[in-house]
């Protein structure tokens, strides 16, 4: 392949303090007020971290997330301070709340496997008798989760999280107005691209002054899911799968290679045909729901480029 892509980060920037590697995103804490976040282009599945990059996909990821950060803006401030490399966001340490707000438009995954389970209150919510696969809820439901440190985030309610002083009650009252707004502005712009936001989540901290803002990343694939609007109710009407824009692909790659991360299953070979399809298909969904065209960045050293990028941003802040 031609192109770098970037899996593992070993960087040391000026005054670094900590270092935390997630599944995808590898965060920089610098002093004790400033992260610096590279989205990699690692690739998961069924909680597994893929062996081989997909070029371009940090690429997409983080530029997706600085779009909508920077589209939300006059909703709630947020964490970011600036893009200065391609695949990296600088901004303010912030302490996290808690909890992930989770919002649903339509009966999809998680909540649908519930429903059909015989479930019909959800995180405290109630989900009307006779609805089916992807049927659009009468209103959005706001279904939050657990930050786990280890292990699978768990539903918990409005009630719960007030009760148990998890979050505030004020500041969980600002917290799912803000969700509301940010997922309304969301669905609004995801229908002008001939899409439909499906559900999402967002995480929030508070800042250095106190202050409550939209932190990590916003209205990606990895962090929402997308139907195409076209043929959406047609499809509903007959009972046919709704067409996604997400990473969905890849799952159902892996499945028909019998591979879902259970104990025994060994990674299907991921071949250079494979990968680069994955490649293409998320710069397919940076177009569609950015409305833009992607711009491949020279990665022709991007170890190189991410240090003198970040060093000359980190400098101009000292």
């Amino acid at each position: 392949m031609n192109n770098q892509t970037i899996v593992k980060t070993n960087f040391e920037f000026p005054n670094q303090t900590h270092v935390y590697k997630g599944k995808v995103r590898d965060v920089y804490k610098i002093g004790s007020n400033h992260l610096v976040m590279i989205a990699t282009d690692r690739i998961s599945a069924f909680d597994t971290v893929l062996p081989v990059g997909i070029p371009y996909k940090g690429q997409v990821l983080n530029q997706i997330a600085t779009h909508f950060l920077d589209l939300t803006s006059s909703i709630i401030d947020n964490w970011k301070l600036s893009s200065p490399d391609p695949v990296v966001t600088i901004g303010q340490y912030c302490t996290p709340f808690k909890v992930e707000m989770v919002i649903r438009g339509y009966l999809t995954g998680h909540a649908w496997r519930e429903y059909k389970s015989g479930k019909r209150v959800l995180c405290g919510q109630s989900m009307p008798d006779g609805m089916k696969e992807h049927d659009k809820f009468p209103e959005p439901l706001v279904t939050p989760t657990t930050k786990a440190d280890h292990g699978h985030d768990e539903d918990i309610s409005k009630k719960e999280i007030i009760e148990t002083g998890l979050v505030a009650e004020s500041d969980y009252l600002y917290l799912e107005q803000k969700t509301k707004e940010l997922f309304s502005h969301g669905t609004e712009f995801a229908k002008n691209k001939g899409l439909i936001l499906v559900d999402t989540k967002y995480e929030f901290g508070k800042n250095q002054d106190g202050k409550i803002v939209l932190i990590d990343e916003i209205h990606t694939p990895d962090s929402s899911r997308y139907f195409y609007l076209e043929g959406y109710d047609e499809r509903q009407s007959t009972g046919a799968n709704q067409k996604q824009l997400s990473k969905e692909f890849v799952r159902e790659w892996l499945i028909a290679n019998n591979f879902q991360g259970k104990e025994g299953q060994v990674i299907p070979n991921l071949d250079t045909d494979f990968i680069n399809s994955v490649s293409d298909r998320y710069i397919e969904l940076y177009n569609n729901i950015t409305g833009e065209s992607f711009s491949k960045a020279d990665n022709s050293n991007i170890i190189d480029r991410i240090n003198k990028n970040v060093n000359g941003y980190l400098s101009n802040l000292a």
